[in-house]
Parts: structure tokens; C-alpha cells; sequence
């Protein structure tokens, strides 16, 4: 059993999840107290001692369906007809449809669509769960088109066997019978609600029985960790912010919020334990009258840090968009930690949005105010670096001082248009510190129209800032 755990743990790891050595020792110990047959108790137990985040839930289900996947002979992918007797028979001991196709004969080759669907259809009304599984490996069987050695994602099986089980007609067909049940009144707006949305939620249970039987009948055929491999979930903290889709997006919004409160406890005693300062004599001297005379604990002034105040410039035209108002919701949402915090947005027109943070209680709500009242359009709405920062010099560049931090977001494709490098010159001899956040990968840098390394010449440094891990760390250097 240790040996089963360790591996799936390595999978975990393999996926991004951080667990540690304790964290598998305790798991092999949870284990020893449950009883291995109920695999929903088995799999709590080991995401309750392995998983420190909720964001990382998606992932470690998706590894443990795989690693722990129920298989056997009968969810060979050579076997046709799979294990259909239980789908075969009659529910609740009526007279079935199609009786005498195969159905009493166990092996269930006989059925035919129109005989599945209606079995599907019975076993929906009846809420039958084993039925109903049983008639999911038949669907898996007929549908997919399931052969050995075939380098197809489990995606598609899955769409070809859904395609043609048609669930939103036999959620239709459903609802047509649960009417005809009750032909002496009309359910109400409410009754058919819930009927809807208990239908619903039974297609839901065929859905993941369809899924389940398409992963098991994969890992019986490639193993594992092959399909684990690729069927590996990124986090929520490693999602290109340039290539997210609207799922993952939503996935980084929700892990946006956790990861600012622990950076601004992290940065906090950050603060409060730095590193030490240079002796106190008069402070040891006096400290050591409680011990005879003797110093036996020195006493030391302890730095106070300044604050620094920052100027986030946001590129948000295009792919870039999204990172920008991630990096803005993260620095507003731990401006505690900073002196002063003031955001710049533009495309080829630059605004001030300062003011939509204030007195906001949601900075997401703010951010998104961002798109529809920031005056950023000049011309043509196309990205043009070297106009936005030369406005950006003439109106607000007598404002920045020596305590001053700029960082500059954007992937720096300026559409050929003149860098003006010179405001960055000119940014980085009044300020502290000028960083530029650039959300491409670091092979890209410089191809095509991205001028970064023009401006990357006059910044302290550049930064490859294309998720939430990425920007965290600087974020985490930064104050």
C-alpha cells in the first residue's frame, strides 16, 4: 500500500501539487483506518491529507481517477459488449421492449439503439445507479469506437459516445414523460423546476459514468501513468495568462483572492522578522543588569523597511488584457503593503484609474470598471508604447521620486511604431527601481514587432510574468 501511495504522490507532484514527505507518511496512516473497498472514503482520505488548496482540487481528481482507475477483463477495450446483464434485464421486474433481442441472453449484443435508449430512459425514471452504469459500458462499447493502441485523447470517445446517446433530446423525452405521469393537473413553475433540475442532475451521473468507463478502458490499455500524463490539469497558478480560456480564467479569479491574503501575511512578518540590525550596547547593557552583568542576549536595532510607493503602466489592449488586470487586482489587493499605489493604463492613449480602487471593497469590480471608463483610445486603439509613455512623461513624469518603484506591464509589440526608449531613461534616473513585466515567453522576446529590449535596456530588469507562480514570486521580491 505504501508503495501505491508513493507513486501517486509522485503523479501529484508531477502535476504541480506541493506535498511533502509528512503529508505521505499521514496519508499511508489514513488509509490503515478505512476500509479499502469504499474508494469515495479512500480518496477523501488521501485529498484530505494531501491537498493543501481547493484550487488544486480539479487536479488531483483527475489524477486519482486515472491513477486508482476501476479496471479488469471486463473493461478490456477488445471486449464488445462489456458487462450489459445487469443493463439487459427488465427494471423492477416489468416486461421489456425489446425481449427476446439478446436481452435475457447476458451478453447484450442484441441491442440495438432504439433498445438502449429505451433501457437508458428506464433506468433515468428509476434512479437504478447500477443499472445505469452497466448500461454506460454498453454505450462506451457501441459508441466510442474504442481501438487498442490508438494515440486519441479520452475527449474525443467521449464526445463521439455523448454525440450519439443525444442527452439533450432524452432530457426532453424525459421531461414529456414525467408530464404524462400526472395527466389530471399541470405541474407548476416550481414543480418543473425541480423535476428539471433532478433529470438534470441523473444525466449528469450518465455523463460521468461514461467518462469514468472511457478513462478505465484507456488506462487498461496505455497504463496509468501514460494517461495520467497526458490528462495532467495545470493549477490555477501555472495558466498562461495569454492562452487562458474562459474556464481557466474563472479558475485564476477564484485563486487570486487566497493568493493575496498569504502574500500579505507572507510579506507581513516579512517585515517584522527581518534581518537584524547592527548591536544596541546601551540596550544589551541595560537588558544584562536581570543577569549579573553578564550579556547574555544581545540586543539589536531592528531596520524599519520603508515602504515603497508604486506606479503600475498596464498595456491592456488584446491577449495582454487579462494579464494586466490580474497584476493590478494582485498589487491593489496588498497595497498595504506599499506606501502608495497608483495605476496607469493605455493602449495607444494612457489614463489614470487610481481612483476606481478607492473605497472599493472588491478590487475585481474595480478592474472591471477599468475597460469601460479608462480613456485610453488616441487614434486607432492599436498598442503604441512610445505615444502612452511620452504622455505619461510630460503629464505625470515631475511626479516620480526617488521612492518611487514603476512597473511597466505589456509584451512591448508596439505595431512598428517609434519606442520612445528615451521616457524609460528618464523613468529609471528619477526613480528607485523600473521593472518591466512581460507576459510572453522569453523565446519570443524581441521577434516580429516586440521591442522589449529596447526598453529592457534602461530597466533595473525584465521579468517573464506569464502566470500567477511568476508573478507572486515577483511580487514577493518586489516588497
Amino acid at each position: 500500500m505504501l508503495d501505491l501511495i508513493t507513486g501517486f504522490v509522485e503523479e501529484l507532484r508531477a502535476a504541480g501539487l506541493p506535498v511533502s514527505l509528512t503529508e505521505t507518511l499521514d496519508a499511508a496512516e489514513a488509509v490503515h483506518h478505512l476500509p479499502l473497498e469504499d474508494r469515495t472514503a479512500f480518496k477523501y482520505a488521501l485529498a484530505a491529507t494531501l491537498v493543501k488548496s481547493s484550487a488544486h482540487w480539479r487536479a488531483f481528481d483527475t489524477a486519482f481517477e486515472v491513477y486508482f482507475a476501476q479496471r479488469g477483463p471486463e473493461h478490456a477495450i477488445d471486449d464488445p459488449a462489456g458487462d450489459v446483464a445487469a443493463a439487459s434485464e427488465t427494471p423492477r421486474g416489468g416486461q421489456g421492449h425489446g425481449e427476446g433481442r439478446g436481452i435475457g441472453g447476458g451478453g447484450g449484443e442484441g441491442l440495438d439503439p432504439e433498445e438502449l435508449a429505451e433501457l437508458l430512459l428506464r433506468a433515468l425514471l428509476s434512479a437504478d445507479d447500477a443499472q445505469l452504469a452497466a448500461l454506460a459500458r454498453q454505450a462506451v462499447s457501441r459508441y466510442a469506437g474504442m481501438e487498442p493502441g490508438r494515440p486519441v485523447g479520452g475527449t474525443y470517445y467521449l464526445y463521439r459516445t455523448l454525440r450519439n446517446l443525444d442527452l439533450d433530446g432524452m432530457l426532453q423525452r424525459l421531461l414529456h414523460i414525467t408530464r404524462q405521469q400526472t395527466p389530471d393537473r399541470q405541474l407548476t413553475p416550481l414543480e418543473e423546476r425541480l423535476v428539471r433540475d433532478e433529470l438534470q442532475s441523473r444525466l449528469d451521473r450518465l455523463r460521468r459514468e461514461v467518462e469514468d468507463e472511457i478513462r478505465r478502458r484507456l488506462v487498461a490499455d496505455r497504463g496509468a501513468q501514460a494517461l495520467a500524463k497526458s490528462l495532467r490539469k495545470p493549477l490555477p497558478e501555472d495558466i498562461d495568462f495569454m492562452h487562458a480560456t474562459r474556464e481557466e480564467l474563472a479558475a485564476l479569479r477564484r485563486a487570486v483572492t487566497p493568493l493575496t491574503r498569504k502574500l500579505a501575511v507572507r510579506l507581513t512578518r516579512k517585515r517584522r522578522h527581518g534581518r537584524k540590525g547592527p548591536l544596541d550596547f546601551r540596550a544589551t547593557v541595560r537588558h544584562s543588569l536581570s543577569t549579573g552583568g553578564v550579556p547574555v542576549e544581545p540586543r539589536f536595532r531592528y531596520p524599519r523597511p520603508a515602504k515603497p510607493e508604486i506606479v503600475v503602466i498596464a498595456d491592456i489592449s488584446g491577449s495582454v488584457a487579462a494579464f494586466a488586470r490580474f497584476t493590478l487586482q494582485l498589487v491593489h489587493a496588498i497595497s498595504s503593503q506599499f506606501s502608495k499605489v497608483r495605476s496607469f493604463v493605455f493602449i495607444d492613449g494612457i489614463d489614470e484609474v487610481t481612483h476606481l480602487f478607492e473605497g472599493v471593497d472588491d478590487v475585481a469590480e474595480a478592474v472591471h470598471r477599468i475597460n469601460t471608463e479608462a480613456d485610453v483610445v488616441w487614434v486607432d486603439g492599436h498598442s503604441d508604447y512610445g505615444h502612452a509613455l511620452s504622455v505619461f512623461w510630460e503629464r505625470w513624469g515631475e511626479e516620480i521620486t526617488t521612492r518611487t518603484s514603476v512597473l511597466l506591464l505589456g509584451d512591448a509589440r508596439n505595431n512598428y511604431h517609434a519606442s520612445q526608449a528615451w521616457v524609460v531613461q528618464e523613468l529609471r534616473r528619477r526613480a528607485c527601481h523600473v521593472f518591466w513585466l512581460n507576459p510572453e515567453p522569453r523565446a519570443y522576446w524581441g521577434t516580429g514587432d516586440s521591442i522589449v529590449g529596447e526598453y529592457g535596456t534602461h530597466c533595473d530588469d525584465v521579468f517573464e510574468c506569464r502566470n500567477l507562480r511568476q508573478l507572486e514570486h515577483f511580487v514577493t521580491e518586489l516588497a
